[in-house]
């Protein structure tokens, strides 16, 4: 029958002998390169400051993911604040369905 042959107890534990070195030389590269994450916070920025209003509006599209990346909050705070501006009238809604709602600012 055909396939691979089994080795001998010599060249097997060379093959070993190798393949833990290489883990070895992958743990110490892998070492510094972690990358540490920052818990996003669960309270929205102020709706009624207008240094946060200001720029809002300078962002030509408004989606929750944009507003939660550039604020640092939870996707689900987001869609809230972005609510909150809508009925005070600083964004008005462009396109939506249940999953994402795009908006866009009002110009003043």
């Amino acid at each position: 029958m055909g396939g691979k042959k089994k080795l001998g107890i010599s060249p097997m534990e060379k093959q070993q002998t190798h393949q833990d070195e290489a883990r070895q030389e992958k743990k110490k590269d892998k070492g510094g390169s972690t990358k540490e994450r920052k818990a996003s916070s669960i309270m929205p920025p102020d709706a009624e400051n207008d240094k946060i209003i200001a720029e809002v509006k300078k962002m030509n599209v408004l989606t929750p993911y944009a507003v939660a990346t550039r604020y640092n909050i939870r996707i689900s705070t987001a869609k809230d604040f972005l609510e909150q501006l809508e009925s005070n009238g600083a964004v008005q809604l462009v396109s939506g369905s249940h999953n994402l709602k795009i908006y866009k600012p009002v110009a003043s």
